[in-house]
C-alpha cells in the first residue's frame, strides 16, 4: 500500500470514529435506547466497524448500561421485551439442565456413600472412571459455551454481511 492510501484509510477511520462518538453523545442526550445496530445506523458505519474497534464497542456498551437522564425513562419496546423473554427462557433451560446434572451427581454421591457405609465399597478403577467422566463433562460444558459464543459471533457477522450486501445492491441515491 502506498503512503497516500494508508493516510486516506486512516483519515476515513478517524471520520467514522468521530461520527460514532457523536452518535453516542446524541443517544445519551436524547435518552433513547442504545444498541450497536442503532448507533451504527445513526453514525452511518457498519456494525463490524464497532466490533473491530474495541474501545468504541466498550463505549457503546457503557452508554447502553448507563441510566437514562433525570426525569426520563428508557423506552421499552416489544423487541426488547421479546429479547428479554428469549434470554430468560434460555437461562431457564440452562438452569434446568444444571439442576438435573446436580441431582444426578447428588444421587450418585449418596449411592456411593450408602455403598461405602455397607462395607462393600466401590472398586478403585470405577472411582477413577467417575472422576474422568466428571472432568470430561466439565470440558464438554466449556466447549459448549465456546460454541455458543462462536455461534452468536457468526450470527452477528452474517447479519453485518446481509446489511452490507443489501447496501451494495441498492441503487445510489440521486444527487
Amino acid at each position: 500500500m502506498t503512503a497516500p492510501m494508508i493516510e486516506g484509510k486512516q483519515a476515513d477511520s478517524a471520520r467514522r470514529r468521530e461520527r460514532v462518538l457523536k452518535a453516542i453523545d446524541a443517544a445519551l442526550r436524547s435518552g433513547e435506547d442504545i444498541t450497536v445496530s442503532g448507533l451504527a445506523r445513526e453514525a452511518r458505519v457498519d456494525r463490524t466497524f464497532l466490533y473491530r474497534h474495541r474501545d468504541l464497542l466498550e463505549r457503546v456498551h457503557t452508554a447502553a448500561a448507563s441510566p437514562p437522564p433525570e426525569g426520563r425513562q428508557a423506552a421499552v419496546t416489544r423487541a426488547s421485551l421479546q429479547a428479554d423473554l428469549a434470554n430468560a427462557l434460555e437461562r431457564n433451560t440452562r438452569l434446568t439442565q444444571r439442576v438435573r446434572q446436580l441431582e444426578r451427581r447428588l444421587s450418585e454421591s449418596l449411592g456411593d456413600s450408602a455403598w461405602a457405609d455397607s462395607g462393600l465399597g466401590a472398586p478403585t478403577d470405577v472411582d477413577q472412571l467417575q472422576r474422568r467422566i466428571a472432568m470430561l463433562e466439565q470440558e464438554l460444558a466449556e466447549v459448549r459455551d465456546q460454541l455458543d459464543e462462536r455461534t452468536e459471533e457468526l450470527a452477528a457477522a452474517r447479519g453485518a454481511n446481509r446489511e452490507l450486501t443489501r447496501a451494495l445492491n441498492q441503487p445510489a441515491p440521486p444527487r
